[in-house]
Order: C-alpha cells, then structure tokens, then sequence
C-alpha cells in the first residue's frame, strides 16, 4: 500500500454506527430493484473478475514449465515458444479481463454516485426547518460531498480488489500445499494473516485521526462560507482578520490531525513490508532447500517465489485499500446517519392533493398553539378567519409572533395544538406538495438565486414562458427597471442577489409570486424595503393580485394594512384587538398607539426637511 495520503472525508462523529451498517445501506444501491441492466453488469463483472483471477494465478504454472524446458538437454524449439506464447496470452487475458470488468461495472459505479447524492440532497430538502437551522449548510453540503465520493471508493476498491485478492490467496495457498507439503501453505498462510491483522488493528486505530480529520475541514469549510456570505458584515466591522484567525485556527487543528495520519501511515508501511520480506524470505529458503536435495527443480523455485512475488503485489495494495475503505465507510457514514434522520413534518398516511376547484380559499386557524421549544410557547390559542377573497392583516410588535403563522400555514412546523384548516379541512390531511403549492409568500427577508433575473423570476412556476415572465415583472413594477441593465433579463444577480438593491430584490420575489398565481397570498412585509413612491406603485399591483385570493399580510408598518377586510394585533402570542382599520383607531387601544407612534416617525424626517 505504498503510503499515499489519503483524501479528505466526512463530517466526524463517534464510531455509533457500525462499518457493517454503512455497508448494508450501500447493497440496495450495488443490486437496485427493478433494474435488470444494472443487475446484469453486476453479474457481468464478477464474471469477468473471476476469469482474471483464474488467469492470473495459471501464468505461474506456466512461466515455471518454460524454465525447466529451458534446462540443458531439453527440446527448446518447439515447447518452450507454445509455453512463452502461452504464458503471454494468459497475460493479456488477466489484464483484459480486469479492464472488462471495471469497463462493464463503471456505470453501475457511476449510478449509485449519482442516486446516493440524489436521494440525500431530496432528503435534505425533505427534513424540517427546525433540522436546518440547527445545522451549519456548509458541514451538510460537505457531508453529501464527501460521502457520494467515499461510495466510489468504496465500490472501486472494496468490491474488486479485497474479494479478488482474497480469492487469489486462497488459491495460492491451495496450490502451494498441492504441490510441495503443508508447510509452504502454512507459511503463506501465516503471513497473509499476520499481515491482515495487523494492517487492520493499526488501520482503526488511525481512524481516530481521519475523523479529527474530518471535523476539522467541515468546520474550516463552514467558517469560510460564513464569512463569505456575510462579506458585507465582515467589512462594516473591520473584522478581516478576525475572520482569517478564526479559519486558521480550524486550518491548524486539520494540520496537526493530518500529520499524525500520515506519519502512522509510515509506520504502517513499515510494518506491512516487514511481514512481507520475512514470509517471503521462509517460503525461499525452504524452496531454495528442496533445489539443494533435489526434491525440487529450478523451475519450482521460481514458480514458488513467482507466486509470492505475484500474490503480495495485490496484498500489498490491499493494505492501502483497507485504508481508503476504511476512510470511505467514515465518508460514508455521515450521509447514511443523515438519510437515516427521520424527517420531523411527514404526509400523514391517507394525505390527499388540495384540491384545486376554487379561485380561492377559505383560511382558518382554530384556537392554534405553538412553540418552537417546549418550555417556551410563542402562540396562544390564535383564531382567526379569512373568507375566500378576503384578506386579513396580522400586526403587531417585533417577536409577537406574526411570521410564526405563515411558517405554520406552510407546515414548515406544526401545530402544538388546535388545528389550521383551508376550506374546512386540517391542513395535516393535505400533502406538503399540494399544499406549498396553493400558497405564494412574499418574505420580509428577500433571497435570490446566484442566477440570472429570469431564473428567479421564473422560479415561481419553472417552464413559465418568457410573455408570462414579463408581466409579471410588469405587475411588480420590476421590468422598466430590468430593460435599464446592460444584459437585461440574463442579468445575475450575484450570491443571494447581493448586485440587486434591496427594493429590487423586494420586486423580483413579488414578480416570482405573481408568477405562481396561488390562490392563498401572503404578505410577509413585502414592501419594507420599498421607498414610498415605489410602495405605493406596488401596492396597488398587489391589491389587484389579491382581488380573486385569500390574502394573509404581516406587517409591521401599519401604513401597508389599512385596506384589510379585518387586522388582528398579536402582543405576546395572543390577540389583543380585531377590527378594520377605522374601527381599531376607535378602540383607542394597541393598534390606535402603535398607529400613532409610527405616524409621530413618519413626521420627524418630513419636518426636517
């Protein structure tokens, strides 16, 4: 295993998860249901792999029969070209037919890759937000990254290199015993064990160092993509070098890790090749005896060191591929214990499509409690009903709860308790799809695709034609502006849409929900970072597209509600006033306050002018 340093893999955790485990969860992929082809090539390879091996181990058997015709006294026309000439096709059978077999298996290899990473980036996507924002993106990207690569090592190593080799010792060591006596075969026999034990015993115990490893790149690979998301931040505060030190202080840590791998890497070598040199050097010495008294030819001696020399060439490479298999299975691990986390929100077994008979629908919330946390509830028994076409607007101070209800609405959580029903039923009996699918949202926190302006636009109903695309962009008062701009609509606009203003950014997303043309709409500050001409451009679009929907507005800026059928006032998880806007002036209660304070703030700049 000539000492190669091994490449970076997956994300650290304790060893809870057995290299047995990890194997079985990869056999599914190896042997996929339904799937003749791929199958196939499987039993095509074996096939191919076995005859290399039979090959191989011949052409000893032969090379040694050259030799001795090529002692004195023997027929050296006709013999020893058939054996020379044997001796070359069974060596370009076993080369040929290994090639064959990693040829015929190379799809297969590539298609797990492919599903494995498929089916963890789905699943991904499938788990709750609560699981993401628990998480670091980067670690979790790395995570699928590392263990789609640790499945090739794996497959290419592990399937026809370990079972191959320890075909071929077997058959050596069958051999061997066959033809001379016992001992030969028990020597050989010996240091093949010998070898794989203590190859396998130093090589777990080096895996402590390949999961430090593993921990420390997945946390110098997340630093950096924070900082970099955040460069912004990072300059308004003068903190570059803050940043750098924090990402060198994760550098160091792989640093000393991978240096201890790879000096007990050396050590390894060194023991490996010891075992070798001395079970050679026996089995030579009894063979070179048996020259000696005649009991053996010269062609024997070289047939035995032929297939010492032969059978720990591939023993040799076992050991680093143990290694690499070893380091595959810890790549592997992370992204099976992922796939194996159960996703928090699930389709209830008899979920059904929302129906799609209606324009729009009726929005119920029935007594509903939530918290994020046990010991904390963040709503209290909230009710509320919005009429088909109707729209309602919740307000109220900063951590009151507002955008709880559209995270709850669009089950990116559910419900502690009661119950939220469109058109009469539990949304918990609807499937996420059809669901997600009948509500569009505007957010307060607008984030864009590293793409161009059409893409994102276009990310509302993907397939959209380029007519629907621009008025939509008409309707959010986005095109004119977009027409501006040297490429247009094939405009990027860079990592979460930083080359965009943010009142730009705020029209693409509004165009992007225009787009989708749901019949529930919800408004989530969507014009907080508008200026007022704009807003009010908008916000006559938006009461246009809400006209047929059912519309749910979070706002904070009380200017943006007051043409709402009715406005609920959240303070502290519950509702505190109901009413239109004229009729909560009346009250002369939260909403009458709030109203005025912001109108007082409105007035400040105005009067400086």
């Amino acid at each position: 295993m000539r000492g190669m340093k091994p490449a970076a893999s997956t994300e650290p955790h304790p060893l809870d998860r057995p290299a047995w485990r990890t194997i079985i969860s990869l056999l599914p992929y190896l042997w996929p249901k339904g799937e003749t082809s791929a199958r196939i090539r499987v039993v095509l390879a074996t096939a191919c792999l076995v005859a290399a091996k039979i090959a191989t181990v011949i052409v000893p058997q032969v090379y040694s029969r050259a030799v001795d015709a090529l002692a004195p006294g023997q027929a050296m026309l006709v013999i020893p070209m058939g054996l020379i000439g044997a001796y070359g096709l069974l060596r370009i059978a076993s080369s040929g037919f290994a090639e064959l077999r990693d040829a015929i298996f190379a799809a297969v290899q590539q298609s797990v890759m492919r599903k494995a990473g498929m089916q963890s980036f789905e699943h991904m996507h499938r788990l709750s937000l609560r699981f993401h924002l628990d998480r670091q993106t980067g670690g979790l990207s790395r995570s699928i990254e590392r263990g789609t690569t640790g499945i090739e090592t794996v497959l290419r190593l592990a399937v026809f290199n370990i079972v191959p080799t320890l075909f071929e010792v077997l058959l050596v060591t069958a051999i061997l015993w066959e033809m001379f006596d016992w001992r030969f075969a028990a020597v050989t026999f010996s240091a093949v064990f010998a070898y794989l034990a203590f190859t396998t015993l130093f090589a777990n115990w080096r895996v402590k160092f390949r999961r430090t490893m593993n921990e420390t790149d997945s946390d110098a690979r997340t630093k950096a993509v924070d900082s970099l998301l955040n460069y912004e931040t990072v300059k308004y505060f003068g903190n570059e070098r803050h940043e750098a030190d924090r990402y060198d202080r994760a550098l160091k840590r792989y640093e000393k890790a991978a240096v201890k791998s790879q000096v007990t890497l050396n050590v390894l070598n060194i023991g490996q090749a010891t075992i070798i040199a001395v079970g050679l050097a026996l089995v030579m010495l009894m063979a070179a005896q048996g020259v000696k008294d005649g009991t053996m030819s010269v062609g024997k001696f070289v047939l035995v060191n032929t297939y010492l020399m032969q059978l720990y060439q591939p023993l040799n490479f076992m050991g680093f591929v143990y290694i690499q298999i070893k380091q595959g299975l810890v790549d592997m691990e992370q992204m099976f214990r992922l796939l194996g986390t159960d996703a928090e929100i699930k389709d209830r077994t008899n979920a059904k499509p929302l129906p799609a008979a209606r324009q729009a629908s009726e929005l119920r919330f029935d007594d509903v409690v939530f918290g994020y946390r046990p010991d904390r509830t963040i709503l209290h028994g909230i009710s509320f009903v919005v009429p088909p076409g109707r729209s309602l607007a919740v307000v109220g101070p900063t951590g009151a709860g507002k955008s709880t209800i559209s995270r709850l609405l669009f089950r990116f959580y559910d419900v502690n308790s009661g119950d939220i029903r469109i058109d009469g039923t539990d949304i918990r009996d609807f499937t996420q799809d059809s669901l997600r699918a009948a509500i569009g949202v505007v957010p307060q926190d607008t984030v864009l695709f590293n793409d161009t302006i059409r893409y994102n636009i276009a990310y509302g109903r993907p397939g959209a034609s380029e007519d629907e695309i621009i008025e939509a962009a008409k309707l959010a008062q986005v095109h004119d502006f977009v027409l501006r701009l040297p490429d247009g609509y094939d405009t990027k606009v860079g990592e979460r849409g930083l080359k965009l203003s943010g009142g730009e950014k705020q029209r693409v997303a509004i165009a992007r929900t225009i787009l989708k043309n749901p019949r529930i709409l919800i408004l989530d500050e969507a014009t907080s970072a508008l200026d007022t001409q704009t807003e009010q451009d908008i916000q006559t679009a938006l009461r246009s597209l809400s006209r047929d929907r059912t519309t749910l507005t979070i706002a904070h800026r009380l200017s943006t509600v007051v043409d709402a059928d009715q406005i609920i006032v959240l303070d502290q998880g519950v509702v505190v006033e109901r009413g239109t806007h004229q009729a909560l002036l009346a009250q002369d209660g939260v909403y009458a306050r709030m109203w005025a304070l912001q109108a007082e703030q409105q007035a400040l700049p105005e009067a400086a002018e």
